[in-house]
């Protein structure tokens, strides 16, 4: 086949969307874009993935098993050991790295979430990055929990300086960067084929879109999470999604009944203001997969093209069973009060809020499945799969029912694009394919699966998939590995794995457990590792040093490369030249409104800020007096036993302003990036309009000094719950 006639490849990837969130798959949230596409080409409801966005999205671009590739866990959370390096290794070339041998023009937007963290920052290395994995071109971001309003984005191989004008949201700019991207081609290279990675945002945490999209949602989740879930089944059932005769898996443990959470008025109403923002989100990107839609058929090329749509895991659990208006302090330190969250009902959605919705509503998006994601039940693994090609399958609107898994997708399209996949990348050997082709089901819906086997592990939770039945464990965290429970269940016949029959069926549950032994021998899962966010804070320390010197105009520093205060005291100088001009904006800012640290100048005062959250924030101040020539300003941090910490603001020729904030940051828990010079990101004071620039005098530089004499206090807040 000649290059000119293979079709081009466009993936669109949702993030944390549950098997039930979608118009086609049974929600009440109009999707009726994405809808279109399932009703022009096929949607799978036995499709699965790996309960955790990177793992999933090394498993889609190579074809071969997460851990075998190195990415058993997200980034964050890599420990060293082979199968939790956290970026795939170069013998497990990517679809983008074939495609582009056979004159494919490859292009990415949005998340990547697969180079090390430590490979984040403006010098690389970059050979993880997606230019060196495949892709001629990137926009986008590299870790979770993108703010809507104010990303972190990089272009290729460097991190960019956002400004963002007023209305700017980041799915409405990815697309926008696509499409971009698609017609320089078609401009360029009209007879070449494109393969283009859309990897959104939405609808991770935190859950920001506009207001009028929240709004059309106003008093729809009144009626709670036990009627709003029954109903998706039912609709699931009537579109045949489900089969007839499906029940809904269980309540999870932690989720109350409806009736319970009614009998208090500010759980209900933060519930459901919190549940509307979900649903306005993925009302909002459903009009950008839209928009990507039209201008693929504007620029003349949608019908030759091959759109797979997924998402990367089940619904997330992180928001706990009241959700949250500043998840990151929700997660680090205490739950949100309902009875103080309210307070900021009108801020849900917008840029000066964090939010994620409680896990009742996580139990929706995953309807008619139990768990959650990182759970290897149903409600982690189990995802909707849309596959449109007009001009590759004449089926349309139909749903397959295969079972089949994401690192089956590569090879599909390598199978109907007639590719090879090479023995050889850049003088490395390739590992075999670990899917296979799904192709055999586009047009044949009775097809039995050709797929025998599949394997889960993530955090310990273990699962196998083997000729229709299930076998899994729910490890819990700290507890030992061969106490975990296995539960069995007959998926063919019990689709939301409902009836246990581990007790009944006890030899084949025996045989399937010592199945995955096998494939966790033969695909590097082993040893198992449970530990979440303790990782990352491992990886910190081991990359942190004494100082740090930041100077004016310098690249963003990603939030993970930052400084390692986490339990420590510190200080921060700026070095001035002192010109005698009114001095005016930042000189460093680390994190956001809902967390972190500034120290700026303004209307002839230098001034500190530390924020805990939108509620607690300490604010000191003194007059610019500093003289001219050679000067500093100095802010000093001060970590106390019980977690306060003491801020004091001095420099050449001044006083000392001090001030105290009842708890602090860790390192891992700050909300964004640092930046010198000005606040390059979301910003962290209300009292100017970012990025409020650095003026009225040289500043020369800004040296972070940590105390290495000071360590981590014992009543440092321990994490909750943890991100992806």
């Amino acid at each position: 086949m000649s290059h000119a006639k293979r079709p081009n490849v466009v993936f669109i990837v949702l993030d944390d969307v549950g098997f039930s969130d979608l118009g086609c798959y049974g929600s009440e949230i109009p999707t009726p874009r994405i809808d279109q596409l399932a009703t022009e080409g096929l949607r799978y409801n036995n499709f699965h993935v790996t309960a955790m966005c990177s793992p999933t999205r090394a498993c889609l671009l190579t074809g071969r098993n997460a851990h075998s590739v190195g990415v058993g866990i997200i980034a964050e959370w890599a420990n060293g050991q082979p199968g939790y390096d956290g970026r795939i290794y170069p013998s497990a070339g990517t679809l983008p790295e074939v495609l582009r041998r056979e004159g494919y023009n490859t292009m990415a937007v949005g998340k990547w979430h697969l180079a090390g963290t430590e490979e984040y920052g403006a010098a690389g290395p970059f050979s993880n990055w997606p230019l060196g994995k495949g892709f001629n071109r990137w926009y986008g971001f590299h870790g979770a929990l993108a703010d809507q309003y104010y990303p972190e984005l990089y272009v290729d191989n460097h991190p960019i300086h956002l400004d963002p004008p007023p209305g700017y949201h980041l799915s409405v700019d990815l697309v926008d960067q696509s499409l971009g991207m698609i017609r320089d081609h078609c401009t360029s290279a009209p007879a070449a084929p494109f393969m283009m990675y859309v990897a959104f945002g939405a609808c991770h945490w935190p859950h920001q879109a506009p207001p009028e999209y929240i709004d059309r949602f106003k008093g729809k989740y009144d009626r709670g999470w036990d009627e709003i879930r029954a109903q998706r089944l039912k609709a699931q059932i009537e579109m045949g999604i489900v089969p007839a005769g499906t029940r809904l898996a269980p309540r999870n443990d932690d989720v109350r009944p409806w009736d319970e959470v009614q009998r208090d008025d500010a759980v209900v109403s933060l519930s459901t203001r919190l549940q509307e923002a979900y649903a306005g989100f993925m009302a909002h990107t459903d009009e950008q997969i839209g928009r990507l839609l039209d201008g693929l058929q504007a620029l003349s090329v949608l019908e030759d093209t091959i759109v797979v749509l997924l998402s990367d895991n089940g619904a997330s659990p992180e928001g706990g069973p009241t959700g949250a208006i500043n998840l990151r302090k929700h997660m680090v330190y205490e739950l949100d009060d309902p009875r103080q969250a309210v307070r900021h009902l009108d801020k849900i959605g917008t840029a000066q809020a964090f939010n994620h919705y409680p896990t009742g509503w996580a139990q929706v998006s995953n309807t008619p499945l139990k768990w959650y994601k990182k759970d290897t039940h149903g409600g982690g693994v189990r995802a909707p799969l849309i596959v449109r090609w007009p001009k590759g399958f004449a089926a349309a609107g139909g749903i397959r029912t295969q079972f089949h898994h994401v690192i089956d997708i590569a090879p599909t399209l390598y199978d109907v694009l007639g590719i090879a996949p090479p023995d050889e990348i850049a003088g490395v050997a390739q590992q075999p394919l670990h899917g296979i082709s799904m192709a055999y089901s586009f047009d044949q819906a009775s097809a039995a699966s050709r797929r025998t086997r599949q394997y889960f592990e993530l955090l310990g939770d273990r699962a196998l998939w083997q000729d229709g039945w299930k076998a899994v464990t729910r490890h819990r965290k700290g507890t030992p590995m061969d106490s975990d429970v296995w539960e069995l269940y007959h998926i063919d016949q019990d689709f939301s794995e409902a009836d246990d029959l581990a007790q009944t069926e006890s030899a084949r549950l025996k045989n399937m457990v010592q199945a995955w032994q096998h494939e966790a021998e033969r695909y590097g899962v082993l040893p198992l590792d449970d530990r979440e966010w303790e990782r990352a804070a491992e990886r910190i320390r081991e990359g942190s040093r004494a100082q740090y010197v930041y100077r004016p105009h310098m690249a963003r520093i990603d939030r993970l490369m930052a400084p390692d205060v986490t339990g420590k005291s510190f200080r921060i100088e700026a070095s001035l030249n002192r010109s005698g001009a009114p001095l005016q904006g930042v000189m460093l800012a680390w994190g956001s409104r809902l967390g972190g640290l500034v120290l700026y100048a303004r209307a002839g005062k230098l001034v500190l800020e530390y924020v805990f959250s939108q509620d607690e924030r300490v604010v000191i101040e003194a007059d610019d007096t500093l003289p001219k020539g050679q000067a500093s300003v100095v802010a000093i941090f001060d970590r106390n036993d019980d977690g306060s910490i003491d801020v004091s603001l001095t420099g050449t020729g001044l006083g000392q302003a001090r001030g105290r904030c009842a708890k602090s940051w860790p390192t891992h828990g700050m909300t964004a990036g640092l930046s010198c010079g000005h606040d390059a990101g979301h910003p962290v004071s209300n009292t100017y309009a970012a990025p409020f620039p650095f003026a009225g005098s040289e500043l020369l530089q800004v040296t972070l000094t940590v105390d290495q004499n000071d360590g981590p206090r014992p009543s440092q807040p321990v994490s909750t719950f943890q991100e992806d």
